[in-house]
């Protein structure tokens, strides 16, 4: 597999645009369960911006998070959060239809809360003030985990999305709605993912996607492979936890090199990674202004300068200071 294509496809190499929204409309959208590890997809995608221009993406409502790929929560660009869900929410929400009924949301619970929640979010509201608007509808819920589900299942089917936090709240908003055909939508997505991950295969599609394999395959077989990219200079970045370029194809074992596994994904979540050239080399993390480097061998000739010029980069954009320290 061509990885430094792969690396540009995914705007990791080659040239980087300024702005947080074409970063993440290059991926279609980067996982956000972790909204730090999601500004780092974004920064190691982008040239020249610092942790407060994605902030301001968010506020503005420019990028918003919603649940899409797979039913996990991304951070897509606000234009395209609509017409994903339509595609991929009614299948993701009908998968979940058994953990919502082993929380008491049977579904008639599940319609009405779903209800309150859109109508209560014709402005943003906070999680607390969702709540207090169920409780008021006769719907009192003391298990967060049941009321995750009753907003997971309103963003599914197209009613809310998730905005920028008020006051460390999770807020939520009503979500803007797509008429457009499925086939439409299919080949809009399985293109744009061919642009932003490939050289990849109508397998890797349907396993980012989430889509029925059948529905995959036809899409994928309807789009012509984009150019391949030129080969940029060597490159070298950190990526964060549960990177896009990691979580984008039916199998990592294309960029982990064998006897590693268990170093980049520990308790399911894929750890922060250094890539070069398209290629994984080792894990790093950061604490009290040091960048630790764990690498899986010796770094190849060369790689040393680009990795601290790396290590000064992610300080700019976080506004501190960071060393460098390899460690076995």
């Amino acid at each position: 597999m061509d990885l430094v294509s792969r690396s540009v496809s995914q705007g990791l190499a080659g040239q980087r645009p300024g702005s947080p929204v074409d970063a993440v409309r290059r991926i279609v959208g980067q996982p956000a369960r972790d909204p730090f590890a999601a500004a780092l997809a974004i920064r190691a995608r982008t040239d020249g911006l610092v942790l407060g221009d994605v902030d301001d993406a968010l506020t503005s409502g420019a990028l918003v998070r919603t649940w899409a790929m797979r039913g996990a929560l991304h951070v897509v660009a606000a234009a395209d959060a609509a017409w994903l869900v339509a595609l991929l929410g009614p299948r993701a929400a009908a998968d979940l239809r058994g953990r919502r009924h082993a929380l008491g949301l049977d579904d008639t619970r599940v319609a009405h809360g779903a209800k309150v929640i859109a109508e209560s979010c014709v402005v943003p509201r906070t999680r607390a003030e969702l709540l207090a608007d169920l409780a008021e509808s006769g719907m009192a819920l003391d298990d967060t985990r049941a009321f995750a589900q009753l907003v997971v299942f309103a963003a599914l089917t197209g009613q809310v999305v998730r905005v920028a936090d008020v006051g460390g709240e999770p807020t939520f908003a009503r979500a803007e709605t797509c008429e457009e055909e499925e086939t439409v939508l299919l080949d809009r997505l399985a293109s744009r993912y061919l642009a932003g991950y490939g050289p990849a295969t109508w397998e890797d599609f349907a396993a980012w996607s989430g889509l029925p394999t059948g529905k995959a395959k036809s899409a994928f077989g309807r789009q012509y492979p984009p150019a391949i990219p030129q080969e940029p200079a060597r490159t070298v970045r950190l990526l964060g936890p549960s990177d896009a370029y990691l979580l984008g194809y039916g199998s990592r074992m294309f960029v982990v090199p064998s006897g590693f596994e268990e170093r980049v994904e520990q308790e399911g979540v894929v750890q922060p990674l250094v890539v070069v050239d398209g290629g994984t080399v080792g894990t790093w993390g950061m604490e009290d202004g040091v960048v630790q480097v764990a690498p899986f061998a010796i770094l190849p000739r060369g790689v040393g300068a680009l990795l601290r010029a790396e290590v000064a980069e992610l300080g700019r954009f976080l506004g501190v200071e960071l060393v460098l320290r390899e460690r076995a």
